[in-house]
């Protein structure tokens, strides 16, 4: 559905049409640009957007399935980008993600929106109180917007960090943590891993709208004075980048430290089983000798045999105890 369109001129609001099909002539008329905003729209609600603003297909295929990946590509009447917002919810450490699709064009922009996680009527409020950015032109949108997302990168890095942080308190605490412990982390990687393909892929978009790409393509509809713009959101994106390979190098570590607690403390159990095993092995192998019943046996008639035998155990047991809590074993 349309959440809102609206007409700007000199980074300022203005009335526009009931009807958005004649918002782009005037517009233009005016010399400002429409901004048309949608949420997750079907197909018939979109195709009159695709007429009036002679979006490419392939743009439109794009927006209205979702599930893409931050990308940018350009098409001969506009640019077509792709964002994917992250949103990370504390009580089930779990990241989601949204989409928003950009359609930016010489004197419009239509912004469509996937998911709950990725409102955009804070990024519009905001741009309607900075009429000189506003007044940029539609450029100053998709600003605005790659902002909003990467700053909330920031953001979501940070709470992964401190329950990162979490993590390793629990795995190198005197316990070594619970037998939940490997999944929390599995799971966590998973949800690095979902951030990381919302982030990634954003790089290289970035740096062809700042002009730092290595093919060295100018990008149409982008204000050349707003690249430096877009250069400080390719720095921020940066560190998020930077960040997220940090967080997955460090809970892969982790769970590495983690199965190598496990693997000890098994080892120290099997040790502590073998010990206790062979100390029952001394009586249960004396014990098992003199009771086979044969009549010619070393001292089996002898009236100190039974005393003699228990103590001769007893002592071993010690000797045996005592060697095995002096390598550790027990």
């Amino acid at each position: 559905m349309i959440v809102d369109c609206a007409i700007y001129r000199d980074g300022h609001r203005m009335e526009g049409p009931e009807d958005f099909s004649d918002a782009l002539g005037e517009a233009r008329a005016a010399g400002g640009f429409v901004w048309i905003g949608l949420h997750e729209p079907t197909e018939s609600e979109f195709d009159h957007v695709t007429r009036e603003f002679a979006l490419h297909p392939l743009a439109v295929e794009d927006a209205l399935k979702a599930h893409q990946r931050p990308k940018l590509e350009i098409y001969d009447d506009s640019l077509f980008v792709v964002l994917k917002p992250v949103a990370y919810e504390p009580r089930s450490d779990a990241v989601s993600t949204g989409e928003i699709m950009v359609f930016l064009g010489d004197s419009f922009v239509v912004t469509v929106r996937h998911g709950e996680g990725a409102p955009l009527k804070a990024v519009r409020s905001r741009l309607e109180q900075e009429p000189e950015l506003l007044g940029k032109g539609p450029t100053s949108v998709l600003y605005a917007i790659a902002d909003a997302t990467v700053d909330h990168y920031l953001d979501v890095a940070t709470e992964l960090q401190t329950d990162l942080e979490e993590l390793e308190a629990e795995v190198f605490s005197p316990d070594g943590g619970s037998r939940h412990t490997a999944s929390r982390i599995y799971n966590f990687k998973r949800q690095i891993l979902e951030f990381r393909r919302a982030t990634g892929p954003l790089a290289l978009p970035m740096s062809r709208l700042a002009g730092t790409a290595p093919s060295g393509v100018v990008v149409p509809f982008v204000d050349d004075k707003a690249r430096p713009f877009f250069r400080d959101v390719s720095d921020h994106l940066t560190r998020v980048n930077e960040s997220v390979e940090g967080l997955d190098r460090l809970v892969s570590d982790i769970l590495s430290a983690h199965l190598a607690q496990m693997s000890v403390r098994q080892n120290d159990d099997m040790r502590k089983i073998s010990a206790w095993a062979a100390m029952a092995a001394i009586p249960t192998m004396i014990a098992g000798i003199y009771g086979m019943n044969f009549d010619h046996m070393p001292e089996l008639r002898w009236e100190w045999s039974y005393p003699a035998l228990i103590g001769v155990m007893a002592v071993l047991e010690v000797l045996v105890f005592r060697m095995f809590k002096r390598r550790g074993w027990l």
